[in-house]
């Protein structure tokens, strides 16, 4: 039997239609953070780190405007969960406009 495409379950209303979904969702509130403050590594050391990410948010860059933000939570080297930008290497905590904070689970 056919898995039901996302398109009829969500004109069933047995799942949310994505962009709609997305369309309802207030902006999130960026903080700059540094980069020492959220990874655990030797400032000498020139390796890269080994991180993983876990998807890209909606929300672009605010420093350099770019693509999505990758969503990096907590690991061994890392010690916040963070939103990071590939293009300009900048960290960024996440609020919702209550200042609840975004990236906790």
């Amino acid at each position: 039997m056919p898995f039901p495409s996302p398109d009829l379950l969500a004109a069933t209303g047995k799942l949310p239609h994505p962009t709609r979904q997305r369309a309802d969702c207030p902006p999130l509130i960026l903080t700059e953070l540094s980069f020492l403050q959220v990874v655990d590594c030797d400032p000498a050391n020139s390796e890269p780190q080994d991180i993983l990410t876990f998807g890209t948010v909606r929300e672009p860059c605010p420093k350099c405007l770019q693509g999505g933000l990758k969503l990096i939570l907590r690991q061994s080297s890392v010690r916040v969960a963070h939103l990071f930008c590939v293009d300009c290497t900048t960290c960024y905590d996440a609020q919702y406009a209550d200042g609840a904070p975004a990236l906790t689970i």
